[in-house]
């Protein structure tokens, strides 16, 4: 992939947007307040180190939208406006967001002379974890009706899995910068043709 084309950025978006539902193919792990460990914050993280902020946050957003819209992409096949009102729905709704936080930091510090899977790590704390963590706690308290330290404590059992997740989407975005490393620049604009 030398140059980036508009073509291109959309079927990213879409390839995206179909990574984070396969994450929830995996079978997810209860915890028993509504809210299971699954594998969505990896494919949310990816989306954001790969695409950046715009590419990733739309590809995430994409996902959301379809399974809002009733197709079952969501974890344990969930599906609908009913997710809405589910103990999850912060989580949810932050997944958007966070890949756009994410891509944003790493678009930002790809430049700095600073160890490049160090600052991937970092964009992926930041939105992935930094950013998500927060929006779904909040969740937690609209909809299963938990105190600020109840959610909190809940919270906590996401916390090891989504940094083994932190360092799985490091790697792998460190390998496919290297492979391509036009992935996270600006998309050349055109060069109007000279008037005569």
């Amino acid at each position: 992939m030398r140059t980036r084309t508009a073509t291109t950025d959309l079927a990213l978006v879409a390839v995206f947007a179909a990574l984070v539902a396969a994450c929830t193919l995996v079978p997810a792990i209860p915890v028993g307040i509504g809210v299971p460990i699954t594998l969505q914050t990896l494919g949310v993280m990816l989306a954001g180190l790969v695409l950046g902020p715009l590419r990733g946050f739309l590809a995430v957003l994409l996902y959301v939208a379809v399974g809002l819209a009733g197709l079952p992409v969501f974890a344990q096949g969930g599906a609908g406006l009913a997710n809405l009102v589910k103990p999850s729905a912060g989580y949810l709704l932050a997944f958007p967001l966070g890949a756009l936080v994410t891509g944003a930091i790493a678009v930002w510090t790809r430049n700095l002379k600073v160890w490049r899977p160090l600052t991937l790590a970092l964009s992926a704390i930041v939105g992935g974890i930094l950013v998500v963590h927060p929006l779904g706690i909040l969740g937690l308290m609209v909809n299963a009706k938990l105190s600020l330290a109840k959610a909190f404590g809940v919270d906590l059992v996401f916390l090891p899995g989504d940094l083994a997740k932190v360092a799985i989407a490091t790697a792998v975005a460190a390998v496919v910068h290297k492979a391509f490393p036009v992935l996270l620049a600006a998309r050349p604009r055109p060069v109007p043709a000279p008037s005569q």
